[in-house]
């Protein structure tokens, strides 16, 4: 799928290992469909402090925001961080049977714990936020920036877990001794001394919460199939971003096989920090100079013997880099590759840059 068909997409996964420069592409991505006229959001997990002060993204909530991009007159970019606990919370008060044991869940003891300890755990959340959007109508796309690496397989498996929990033993165990008036009577005792050795209402407090958390599973399940309709849909499209050294390439085919094994493929490979087309041709260019004995016979030999150690460290990450970037080629899969900019990204002009970079690119349809 190429770019252009990309900019088509209602949902756009964007996966990598840390460190590539993925919140970055999925901002240069954003605005460069945001140019054609659609309405793009972009949900992020954790971007870089300095880049999230310049997209405008606060460290808390849910809220949206707009990003001011020149040059827009149609399109819009908005963000927006994902806030687990706040997403949890509303997805109770969405899916409770009623207000009674929205309540109660909400108010429960284990509930806050989790939702407040473990706030690093978006998996299901991150796909929760993608449905709610898409079901408002207000945006045209969606970018999903998902967590770094592996965990982002763990995102687009949430909703069959969820699925294989309410199905699960454990829970139908946990969930016994509140429905079971001869189970609970027999394990009073072990609840009273659990009770002293762990804390006041530890063991109670975990039945409760299944038994409330069961009440929601004909809602929850239901939903679940929705959202993975979503991931199966035609118009979702899975982009696998990484830079052109060993270890992130080896990511990146790992995360392209896993999508794969799930009946997702892989729409586009975006290389990303490539050295610049311009510096390898002059690299090309200043080899032949000094292979050149004429060229150099005016020149100081160590002068001439330091600049040709330096330009074959050069050459030699440069051909690392083409070698890297040939395995990831595929056909019938565009593979993007993005010139390294000056400086890390860490401002709008920097994302805006990079869009340009995108759109010209693929605009020769480049896969060197």
């Amino acid at each position: 799928m190429s770019l252009e068909q990309l900019s088509s997409a209602r949902a756009i996964f964007v996966c990598g290992s840390g460190g590539v420069g993925k919140t970055s592409v999925s901002a240069a991505l954003a605005l460069h469909i945001a140019r054609t006229g659609r309405r793009v959001l972009v949900i992020t997990i954790d971007p870089a402090r300095r880049l999230a002060s310049a997209l405008g993204l606060s460290a808390t909530g849910n809220q949206v925001v707009q990003v001011p991009f020149d040059g827009l007159v149609h399109g819009r970019v908005d963000m927006s961080m994902l806030d687990t606990k706040q997403g949890w919370d509303e997805l109770i008060a969405r899916h409770a049977p009623d207000p009674v044991t929205r309540d109660k869940v909400l108010a429960n003891n284990l509930y806050r714990n989790i939702t407040e300890r473990f706030v690093n755990s978006h998996d299901y959340i991150a796909i929760e936020r993608l449905w709610s959007v898409i079901e408002s109508g207000e945006y045209d796309t969606v970018v999903v920036d998902t967590p770094p690496s592996r965990n982002a397989i763990g995102v687009l498996d949430a909703p069959q877990r969820m699925c294989d929990f309410f199905a699960s033993r454990l829970l139908r165990w946990l969930t016994v001794p509140s429905s079971s008036r001869l189970v609970g009577v027999a394990s009073k005792p072990f609840f009273a001394l659990a009770d002293r050795v762990l804390g006041a209402r530890f063991l109670s407090d975990i039945a409760e919460f299944f038994d409330l958390f069961r009440r929601m599973e004909p809602t929850f399940v239901a939903h679940a199939r929705e959202v993975e309709a979503i991931l199966d849909a035609v118009d979702t499209s899975y982009v696998v971003v990484t830079t052109p050294e060993p270890a992130p390439v080896v990511e990146a085919e790992y995360l392209e096989a896993a999508l794969a094994q799930r009946g997702h493929r892989t729409s586009t490979m975006i290389v990303n920090r490539v050295i610049a087309p311009g510096i390898c041709r002059a690299a090309d260019r200043s080899r032949e100079l000094l292979a050149d004995e004429s060229a150099t016979a005016a020149l100081d030999p160590a002068f001439v013997a330091r600049v040709s150690g330096a330009l074959a460290d050069v050459v030699v990450s440069i051909e690392d880099q083409r070698e890297q970037i040939r395995t990831l080629v595929s056909p019938g899969r565009e593979t993007l590759v993005l010139a390294e900019l000056t400086g890390a990204i860490h401002d709008l002009e920097g994302i805006r840059s990079l869009a340009d970079e995108m759109g010209q690119t693929s605009s020769h349809g480049d896969t060197r």
